[in-house]
């Protein structure tokens, strides 16, 4: 199996999420990628869940979202975005 192109799922990640400018914060803890956002309503979690994420939760404007290994590689990229 090829590698995934991170800056490309990390790119397809950010629109999923409603857009770089909806993300306020962002915290990985070994499989799970947790996301602060302001309008969690533009959030396309069909998207992010055909991306291969294993779970997804809301809570009020916050999504973990579960991504296994690839977690930290998805918020490095997402974090050279910003």
């Amino acid at each position: 199996a090829s590698k995934p192109d991170f800056k490309y799922e990390a790119n397809k990640l950010v629109e999923y999420l409603g857009g770089i400018k909806n993300i306020t914060n962002m915290e990985v803890s070994v499989s799970r990628f947790k996301v602060t956002l302001k309008d969690p309503s533009k959030v396309n979690k069909e998207g992010i869940q055909k991306m291969g994420a294993q779970g997804i939760v809301e809570v009020e404007n916050q999504l973990k979202i579960i991504f296994g290994e690839d977690a930290k590689q998805l918020k490095k990229c997402i974090d050279d975005l910003m």
